[in-house]
């Protein structure tokens, strides 16, 4: 492996194993709702959290219509885009995508939990909210740093994905 593939596959494995530790660790203390829940009851608990989700890309799509406000680049045909403008909207575009997958999951966590195993959700968007920065900071500083930040955010779907299709399995 190169230097480069050792510092990502390093950011990687510290990435996914940070989420997994504070996901577990947030889950036990962040409160769901009464066990006997409806479905309304349980998706509009998870829509809360989804929202917050929403806050990196939200930062992120200011970011970069702010910065061509202020330069050449408010024409986005020109191609003046600063080197910054181009990884923001990169880390833009990923969040966006990351988001997506992000929102399935945890609609079909609600959809598949008792109110009471909801705590999950809260986690979750907590952890994806951070790990969505990690993943921007680290873009900025050099870009094989954002695997850190993009493992964390992926892995954390994967994690989400597997654990509504194993409650809905269990019934």
């Amino acid at each position: 492996m190169t230097r480069d593939q050792k510092i990502v596959a390093t950011g990687a494995a510290t990435g996914v194993a940070t989420m997994l530790a504070a996901l577990a660790a947030l889950s036990a203390i962040m409160a769901g709702i009464a066990a006997e829940a409806t479905a309304g009851e349980r998706l509009a608990f998870a829509a809360r959290w989804i929202a917050l989700g929403a806050l990196p890309l939200a930062m992120m799509i200011a970011s970069v219509g702010n910065e061509r406000f202020g330069s050449e680049a408010i024409d986005p045909t020109a191609g003046k885009e600063s080197q910054a403008m181009i990884v923001n909207g990169r880390v833009c575009e990923n969040t966006l995508q990351q988001y997506l997958l992000f929102i399935v999951a945890n609609l079909a966590l609600a959809a598949s939990l008792g109110g009471d195993r909801l705590g999950v959700i809260a986690a979750a968007a907590i952890v994806f909210v951070i790990a969505r920065f990690v993943f921007w900071i680290g873009y900025r500083i050099r870009p094989i740093y954002r695997a850190p930040g993009f493992s964390s955010t992926f892995y954390l779907n994967v994690v989400l994905f597997g654990y509504a299709a194993w409650a809905a399995w269990r019934g």
